[in-house]
């Protein structure tokens, strides 16, 4: 049957009205038409969208598509390559030499050593955000604080230097910025993290960033690293527990399961993974024609990988845009990327949000949006890593 090519014209900007977790229709209705589709970047250059879960997947672990920056063919002129140790944007061996050394450094087992701490730092939030009484912005008080002390206390960042970098990150994350803000906010952050590197290797101390002093990494590299390690370590936890919130709100029943039950924690956050995948779309490049979903993928077109709808493909997942905590197949979802990007701190993320998610369902049965669900602040569609700006909470008896 001659069936024509759906085509995606733009990556949509903003999603339904009232569906705030869901990925935009436009995507969703690409699903529904197939896992390929015909699309053009911004910069006129024909390329692929890519829905479905399998070819998603497939994409992500075959070595016939690159991550490398350079290779992007999305605008009407050429990328630069990655800088030195950014290396979600390269290809082995260069990324390998990156990520190798810090895999150890990211294990099950040592993300379990640091439970304790992590409870602790919870705990140090939530008491600071019950002293203060209610309302709260749930961003200030728990998202963000918590997985960015995690951070800073593994890669060494001294805590008061936080809100500088935090704000810098934001802007280069948040996806409402100019040109102009961008280049300022990396800037200021690469001269930062110059300054940390050349302090731990005149004096290590306990963290990462110091154990990696001792290696054969050069300067201008572990500023990279240290840059991917931050910006990833701090912005997609945040939005995933503030996010994560706002969707139990939104879903009482869930919420309510939760509470009763701690033994579906585990469960919860690998469903919240996958419901919300706050890391929409990725990027890979054919270096060679590649057949994929009855499609011809020619070498140097580069295909957007949409993990939103991936992880809510009906393909893979029983009624996916159902937010459904006791539910069996999460397992595979996408949300930490597959093949050998596979997000690195994964189980760093995955103890955060167990511990997170348990102490503030804990601590504020009553807890609630202090505002209507549609003045909820969503980051636009542009951001990298999708979340809300704010999410204002109030808790105890309703006047």
């Amino acid at each position: 049957m001659g069936e024509s090519l759906h085509t995606v014209t733009a990556l949509p900007t903003e999603r339904q009205p009232g569906c705030p977790f869901d990925p935009p229709a436009e995507l969703i209705d690409a699903r529904q038409h197939g896992p390929i589709s015909g699309y053009t970047h911004p910069g006129g250059k024909p390329g692929w969208m890519i829905t479905g879960y399998d070819l998603v997947r497939s994409v992500l672990a075959d070595p016939r598509f690159s991550s490398r920056k350079e290779l992007m063919n999305v605008v009407d002129f050429e990328l630069p390559p990655a800088p030195p140790g950014e290396f979600l944007l390269m290809d082995d061996p260069q990324h390998r030499r990156y990520r190798k050394p810090l895999m150890g450094r990211f294990t099950v087992r040592r993300m379990r050593l640091l439970t304790e701490r992590i409870e602790q730092i919870t705990t140090d939030c939530l008491d600071a955000m019950e002293r203060t009484g209610p309302p709260a912005d749930l961003v200030t008080a728990f998202a963000k604080p918590i997985p960015t002390i995690v951070i800073c206390e593994l890669l060494g960042v001294p805590y008061q230097d936080r809100g500088s970098f935090q704000e810098q990150i934001d802007t280069f994350m948040g996806g409402a910025s100019s040109d102009e803000e961008l280049i300022a906010a990396y800037t200021a952050t690469q001269e930062y993290l110059a300054k940390l590197v050349a302090a731990k290797r005149a004096n290590p101390t306990d963290d990462v960033l110091s154990e990696l002093t001792d290696s054969d990494l050069t300067d201008e590299e572990l500023k990279g690293i240290s840059l991917v390690l931050l910006a990833a370590g701090f912005d997609t936890t945040a939005n995933m527990l503030s996010l994560g919130t706002f969707a139990l709100l939104q879903n009482p029943a869930q919420l309510a399961a939760l509470r009763a039950d701690p033994a579906l924690t585990d469960g919860a956050v690998e469903e919240l993974l996958r419901y919300l995948s706050v890391a929409k779309t990725f990027m890979r490049t054919a270096l060679e024609d590649v057949e994929l979903g009855g499609q011809t993928i020619k070498a140097g077109t580069t295909v957007v990988l949409s993990y939103h709808t991936a992880n809510r493909d009906p393909e893979r997942f029983t009624d996916p845009h159902v937010l459904d905590i006791r539910r069996q197949d999460t397992g595979g979802h996408l949300a930490f990327s597959h093949g050998i990007h596979q997000c690195l701190g994964q189980q760093l993320a995955r103890v955060e949000m167990r511990v997170a998610f348990r102490a503030l369902v804990d601590r504020f049965p009553t807890l609630r949006l202090a505002v209507p669900a549609e003045e909820v602040g969503l980051r636009p569609e542009t951001a990298d890593i999708y979340g809300v700006k704010s999410l204002p909470v109030t808790w105890g008896e309703e006047s």
